[in-house]
């Protein structure tokens, strides 16, 4: 009796260890991977219980299954398999499946259930001017996930040892550090080889992108990394994670720093917040200190102020589209669809107020080419605001400024939505086939024609201005222009810098302590320009510095 039922508990209990080790799955009602784990173990057990009983289990199985048999053929008593217990057993299962299901459907279904789906995202209308002030050009994050990723490849090929023992990891987490738009990727080992050779250092650096200059700096750090997804074994993160946390269910992982610049996980947990499996929404997260291991749960409410992403991007906007979808209930989405609109493909990320937004447009649920406003959510508190701003949806933007340079074949990354005096504006930048930024684009929402196009931020801004003061969309009272002005005056001293391959003239004027930053493309007589030439300046205030918006020269003579 031991034999056949406790030694093959014990071997099942030991296969279930290896198979937890190994698979992990999450110990909650509710996963997928719980159910997965207890069938395992049910197969195993009985199918143990099977080889240890032989031939005296079989013929308990088939006991009162007496064989008939016609000289020629042995078959099983079919009164036997139609026997009344049989039927009651199998139909009681049948219903108690049907039951359950049926419960689960009924207190989940977003059919029965459309208001708390439609609640889950709390949303508030909001003002454009005063939520998204004009920010300086130093500040727009011109590089997207895609060149991040670039940039770090590019950097760490500097490196001869590390090349050839690590990789950049594919995180490239969008981050405020120090109230700078930044990007944050640890390097990973390239294989479990490196890992033998590297793992009681651990990894030493991480990549660190300055999203508006473009700036890329390896990170050294005093300890290195020992707990991440490219770790094995114990300090593996995932099982790191689950051995502490066992009935967590996580959404996702990413990778940021402190204001200190110490790494760390940032482990999303989820739950089902309607019924039994509705509503999946983010209910805390798990810190994991990359260096040490140090792990601690906070409930979103409680989440610390340094860290940005709690809340995954499709999480929200999942949310968002419940919200405009069932905005008037579940057969009014259906049916009239009164009021009803959705989120356009794509999304962005804003920096504001030392947080991060994920923003996306908003249109009507029939499909066109034009947003009815937008929605930006905080990633940290799950804060919605909406923008009622009719215009151009994202993608006929990217097209309007691919279009505007279309013979040199650049590709457009998806919008920025930044504020220019006082006017909603896409603001994009234009790639090679290498995904190398060689130009940069304003798009106005309201109109997409209006479209400022240069080679440099400043040029294509000073472009983008002009084109809306001729088409009277920008307000002469705004607080833009009431920080800009017009010079006229000979020039006293003139010098020129290259930044990111682009060139600027600093040009500075007799009676006048002020330098003027002049891009290159606004005056084909830039590079010959020299002290006692007349040069007429129309300029503006940003962040300080005086930037050129036209230039006209009169040479001496």
């Amino acid at each position: 009796m031991f034999k056949k039922y406790g030694l093959s508990a014990i071997i099942t209990a030991v296969l279930g260890l290896g198979y937890y080790y190994f698979a992990l799955p999450i110990l909650h009602i509710k996963s997928a991977s719980f159910w997965g784990f207890i069938l395992f173990l049910a197969v195993c057990y009985w199918v143990l219980v099977g080889i240890f009983a032989g031939s005296v289990f079989l013929s308990k199985l088939i006991k009162g299954y007496k064989p008939i048999t016609d000289g020629n053929h042995i078959f099983v008593n079919p009164r036997k398999l139609s026997s009344k217990r049989a039927k009651v057993v199998f139909f009681s299962v049948v219903a108690a499946f049907i039951i359950i299901f049926g419960a689960i459907f009924v207190t989940s279904s977003q059919f029965f259930n459309a208001s708390k789906y439609q609640k889950m995202l709390t949303v508030a209308e909001s003002s454009f001017n005063e939520d998204i002030a004009e920010i300086p050009l130093s500040q727009i994050p011109v590089v997207d996930r895609d060149t991040a990723a670039r940039l770090g490849s590019r950097k760490i090929g500097e490196v001869v040892e590390l090349v050839s023992q690590f990789n950049v990891s594919n995180y490239y987490t969008q981050i405020n550090l120090q109230n700078k738009p930044t990007r944050v990727s640890p390097l990973e080992y390239a294989d479990i080889i490196k890992w033998f050779t590297n793992k009681n250092e651990g990894i030493p650096y991480y990549v660190k992108i300055d999203m508006a200059t473009q700036d890329t700096e390896l990170v050294e750090l005093k300890d290195g990394i020992k707990y991440s997804p490219s770790e094995y074994f114990s300090r593996d993160l995932a099982r790191h994670v689950r051995f502490a946390y066992p009935t967590k269910m996580v959404d996702s992982i990413s990778f940021e720093v402190d204001e200190n610049g110490h790494p760390f996980w940032i482990v999303s947990c989820y739950d089902f917040t309607i019924g039994f499996l509705g509503g999946y929404d983010i209910t805390g997260i798990i810190t994991v200190d990359a260096v040490n291991g140090d792990m601690q749960y906070y409930k979103v409410g409680d989440v610390p102020s340094w860290i940005d992403c709690v809340y995954n991007a499709n999480v929200v906007l999942n949310q968002a589209d419940y919200w405009g979808t069932y905005v008037n209930g579940y057969w009014n989405s259906i049916i009239s669809q009164k009021n009803v609109v959705r989120t356009t493909e794509g999304y962005n990320y804003l920096a504001i107020d030392d947080d991060i937004w994920v923003y996306t447009g908003i249109t009507s649920v029939v499909a066109d080419e034009s947003n009815v406003g937008f929605i930006l959510v905080n990633l940290r508190t799950k804060e919605a605001k909406t923008y009622s701003i009719n215009g151009a949806e994202e993608y006929s933007a990217m097209e309007s400024a691919q279009g505007k340079i279309q013979e040199k074949g650049y590709g457009a990354t998806f919008p920025i939505l930044v504020n220019i005096a006082d006017t909603p504006s896409y603001f994009i930048s234009l790639k090679d086939d290498a995904g190398l930024v060689k130009a940069y684009s304003f798009v106005s929402v309201s109109n997409y024609q209006i479209v400022g196009v240069a080679d440099t931020l400043a040029g294509a801004e000073a472009e983008y201005r002009r084109l809306l003061k001729e088409a009277g969309k920008l307000d002469e009272n705004t607080n833009a222009e009431s920080q800009s002005g017009e010079i006229t005056a000979k020039i006293s001293g003139v010098s020129t810098a290259v930044i990111g391959g682009n060139t600027s003239f600093y040009i500075m004027l007799e009676g006048s302590d002020k330098v003027f930053i002049t891009d290159v493309t606004l005056n084909d007589l830039l590079p010959f320009v020299t002290m006692g030439d007349t040069v007429n300046i129309s300029y503006r205030i940003t962040d300080g510095k005086y930037i050129t918006e036209s230039i006209e020269i009169t040479p001496q003579q």
